[in-house]
């Protein structure tokens, strides 16, 4: 019986993690070959001039571009480079954070997304619209209140970013060898929540807030999981659930999209922290703005299929 069950796991298991890696292996090298064309540098250029829209130094464009086609990490590693000689203050650093927390990993993330049946114009739109829009209300909150005017402290130090191509390969190869152990893991959890009956109160603490959103029951617990883990950890569990017939198209848009705009909770925040950044923009309100923003959109499908509905009738 358990050489059964542990075989349906693996067998789970390697099929959610051989489709994720069909799109993130392409992904890593066609990014890294648009970076090595000087992909960054042009998309930094094309950038700039939002940057004072958000009340930020042109040359911050280069660390916007650098998340948006890679990761934090990296972002991080260029925002200490260029702004070892500025005086940025605790509300710019914020504003900073938050065009990273919103628009990293792009290719990655807009192709996972697109893997579960999301489009690449939404992904963009809720990841780089939703970035300039909510940097830019917090520069305004900051500036109407004078509030997190003082100078930032940067408690983080960069290592060296410059790195050779094979050291690149075995860094890639490293995360990609640990996503498998990280979604066994999120499986057996799953699996083990709901045989000991805590995905039933985590249902339930979570009801307002699904309610709202009007995402059902079956997607809470893969959604809290890609909240506090990761859009791509989302968006794998999401495979398995969408192939059992368990979640809706509507639950996996709205999931997904909530995702993109708040996900990795703890870890994400934690390293926008280390460089300066005000708690309560890149948590609190990014939290508030994805929210409404995910309610907004499910308002926008329910009226939507109602009227289908009336015209079929």
């Amino acid at each position: 019986m358990y050489n059964t069950v542990l075989k349906g796991l693996f067998k789970e298991v390697s099929g959610v993690y051989l489709t994720l890696l069909k799109v993130m292996v392409p992904t890593l090298i066609v990014v890294k070959i648009l970076d090595l064309l000087g992909g960054t540098v042009w998309l930094a250029a094309l950038l700039s001039p939002f940057m004072q829209f958000v009340g930020l130094p042109e040359q911050m464009g280069i660390i916007w571009a650098t998340a948006i086609l890679t990761n934090i990490y990296t972002s991080m590693i260029v925002f200490v480079d260029v702004t070892a000689n500025m005086q940025l203050s605790v509300a710019q650093v914020s504003v900073m954070g938050i065009l990273i927390l919103l628009s990293h990993s792009i290719p990655m993330e807009g192709a996972v997304a697109k893997m579960v049946g999301v489009s690449w114009r939404l992904t963009i739109s809720l990841k780089l619209g939703g970035g300039l829009l909510l940097a830019a209300l917090i520069n305004y909150l900051y500036r109407e209140f004078d509030y997190q005017q003082q100078p930032a402290v940067l408690m983080w130090q960069s290592q060296q970013l410059e790195q050779s191509l094979g050291q690149w390969a075995m860094d890639q190869l490293l995360v990609l060898g640990s996503i498998f152990f990280i979604i066994s893991a999120l499986m057996i959890l799953l699996r083990v929540l709901r045989l000991i009956g805590v995905e039933k109160l985590m249902q339930l603490a979570l009801s307002p807030l699904l309610k709202l959103l009007n995402i059902s029951k079956d997607a809470s617990n893969i959604t809290i999981i890609g909240i506090t883990l990761g859009l791509s950890f989302g968006a794998g569990l999401l495979i398995s659930e969408i192939k059992s017939g368990k979640i809706s198209k509507r639950d996996v848009l709205l999931s997904i999209s909530l995702l993109s705009l708040a996900h990795s909770l703890i870890e994400d925040t934690l390293l926008i922290l280390l460089l300066g950044a005000d708690v309560t923009a890149i948590l609190w309100l990014r939290i508030v703005f994805a929210v409404l923003v995910v309610a907004l959109m499910s308002q926008f499908l329910g009226r939507a299929s109602h009227k289908a509905v009336n015209s079929e009738v």
